[in-house]
């Protein structure tokens, strides 16, 4: 009877989920902090296989392109159990293979962090400011195992931790499994804090504000206030919160001089960064938290199947970028003026930057919105030594598509009698409450579902989205009373976007676009304008009494040097390019009662004159 008890034990043992026998353990200490450095440790236990693949992260959630985070790790060592030293080599320059374990693994090393940001990692006397895949390394045998995180805080720092990661106790958190953990920035200082609570579905959601920075508490207090403003717009496009993991939320905001300006969206949190004080950047700020805030829905939920599951190891490329950052760009802006914290001229002003620049830009020549998206990789932080061709083929798929967006709430509005927010809320409903991937066969159905026009959606899809057309935003706009036009008629212009004077002429400081008059005549970057119109050129001054001379159309003389090759042409001036949007009252037209209702329903009641 006892022999089959035991074989019965043996047989459940073996058919125990191996995960449930593994665990993974880190600590991290920061000894070295003034020369930006943290000790950290990783003990893997249920190791199963002879031997144990470690890596670094190539990648970040929210970020495209490769990163290559093991360039800042170093003094490596392995250990097992009794704590005698294991074999290590390193396989390929972020993999590290250990043998002669026994099950169970214990690696050591010194990480450099010096740049603070949504992406890396920045250590110093102030603070830690660690994203997970700059930070840690992992093995893919564990990648569904939870994993434990244990902050080491410096005496005498009074640091605390900010995390989306589960609290434990003391400063040891948790994450249920690799994904999230790599998804979990940390933000270790003594910040100011704020919070509150949400009932959503009768159930509390906390949202946290922490904020490393060196203002006023009146100051902080302010960005709070604001902060909840931002939150209660975006809750009203959706409907509804997100259930957030944990019932929180939390925004890590760094805004110290060390540190580098950025935004990076996660499924529980934000981190926020700048190296500009509240005082003097609050606004812009703002603007910042507005994006991250709306991606807790738009990215984190209503996500794309492209970007399922998020490959550290590799660059990752989706074809809905336009809609994930891009609509997320749209209703990070447009939610400045609901809520009241920017005025209509400023959110025109705005407007008048992002149409300029998708609708001037070469690059729809191209590329298709899906493609430009596609481009993520090369330019989403990307780092490129050799010079690119990106200012006549690249338009930012967070410009674009946000401009998109715009274009399609305005024709809801005025077509269907339904607005963008609706859009986004059958987006929530259909794919982010179950947290289904959508393709963009699903986004042109949702569309046509909420306008009722198939054909209208199929028409966007194959137009805009696979296409490189784009709307007549002039009668759209005027709807709500804005008018776009021509900033300089009649204007003549190079079509060069900036020069540095010298002795020797103008040289020019950037590449050329292919529409523009130099492009044409030959001209590029880094060429000098020695003379035009026989007039020599070695100020500002000296082009302006040329170009106040002629009209566009003139065609005209140039000398410039290439390559050390003097070049004589002939240049045909243009017409400045450059729009503006106008409000019909500042420009003597008639804001009409329809006009001022129209725009109060898009830009909200809130908004300031």
């Amino acid at each position: 009877m006892l022999s089959k008890i035991y074989s019965l034990l043996a047989t459940l043992l073996l058919t125990i989920p191996l995960s449930a026998q593994q665990k993974v353990a880190y600590n991290l200490s920061f000894p070295n902090a003034v020369h930006h450095e943290a000790e950290i440790s990783v003990t893997f236990s249920g190791i199963a296989t002879d031997t144990l693949e470690v890596l670094m992260s190539r990648s970040s959630p929210g970020r495209y392109a490769l990163h290559e985070f093991a360039k800042n790790v170093y003094s490596v060592k392995a250990t097992d159990n009794q704590g005698n030293l294991l074999k290590i080599w390193k396989a390929t320059p972020h993999q590290w293979n250990i043998t002669g374990h026994k099950g169970t693994a214990t690696i050591t090393y010194t990480l450099f962090g010096d740049h603070a940001d949504g992406t890396y990692a920045g250590i110093d006397e102030t603070h830690a400011h660690l994203n997970m895949p700059a930070t840690l390394m992992h093995a893919t045998a564990f990648d569904k195992v939870p994993a434990q995180v244990t902050f080491n805080i410096p005496q005498n720092s009074n640091w605390k931790v900010a995390t989306q990661l589960k609290h434990e106790q003391g400063n040891t958190y948790s994450a249920p499994n690799f994904q999230y953990l790599m998804d979990s920035p940390a933000e270790l200082s003594n910040y100011d804090l704020a919070e509150w609570t949400i009932q959503e579905n009768g159930k509390p959601r906390t949202i946290q504000v922490t904020l490393h920075h060196t203002g006023t508490k009146e100051q902080f207090n302010e960005y709070v206030r604001k902060t909840q403003k931002i939150v209660a717009e975006q809750r009203a496009v959706f409907g509804e919160l997100p259930d957030f993991d944990f019932g929180r939320y939390t925004f890590i905001g760094c805004y110290m001089p060390q540190t580098n300006g950025d935004g990076m969206e996660h499924r529980n949190s934000t981190i926020v960064t700048s190296s500009q004080p509240l005082a003097k950047a609050m606004t812009g700020q703002l603007n910042t938290v507005s994006h991250e805030f709306f991606h807790a829905w738009n990215v984190e939920r209503i996500r794309p199947k492209s970007l399922e599951p998020f490959n550290f190891q590799e660059a990752n490329m989706s074809e809905a970028l336009w809609l994930a950052e891009g609509f997320t760009s749209y209703y990070g802006d447009l939610t400045m003026p609901r809520s009241g914290i920017i005025s209509i001229k400023d959110f025109t002003d705005g407007l008048t930057g992002d149409l300029n620049y998708v609708l001037l830009s070469p690059g729809r020549q191209y590329h298709s919105l899906v493609e430009m998206s596609k481009q993520a990789p090369f330019v989403d932080a990307a780092r490129s030594v050799d010079a690119v061709n990106r200012h006549n083929t690249f338009i930012s798929y967070y410009t674009y598509g946000s401009m998109l967006g715009l274009s399609l709430d305005m024709t809801l509005r005025q077509n269907y009698s339904k607005t963008l927010d609706d859009y986004m809320q059958a987006l929530w409903r259909k794919y982010g409450q179950p947290e289904k991937p959508y393709i963009l066969a699903d986004l042109q159905e949702t569309l046509a579902e909420v306008s009722g026009d198939k054909a209208w959606a199929a028409k966007v899809f194959s137009n805009y989205v696979n296409g490189s057309e784009l709307p007549d935003f002039a009668p759209l706009l005027a709807q709500a009373g804005l008018e776009l036009r021509k900033a300089k008629p009649g204007v003549a212009t190079l079509g060069i976007g900036g020069f540095e004077f010298t002795k020797n002429g103008a040289v020019i400081n950037y590449g050329t676009a292919v529409t523009s008059p130099a492009y044409k005549a030959g001209l590029d970057r880094a060429d000098i304008i020695v003379s035009l119109d026989t007039r020599k050129i070695r100020s500002e001054k000296d082009l302006k009494k040329v170009m106040d001379k002629h009209k566009p159309g003139d065609t005209i003389p140039v000398t410039y040097s290439s390559r050390g090759t003097t070049h004589n042409a002939t240049i045909t001036l243009g017409e400045v390019p450059a729009l503006e949007v106008a409000l019909y009252e500042n420009i003597g037209k008639e804001l009409t009662p329809a006009i001022q209702q129209f725009r109060n329903k898009w830009l909200g009641s809130q908004v300031k004159q």
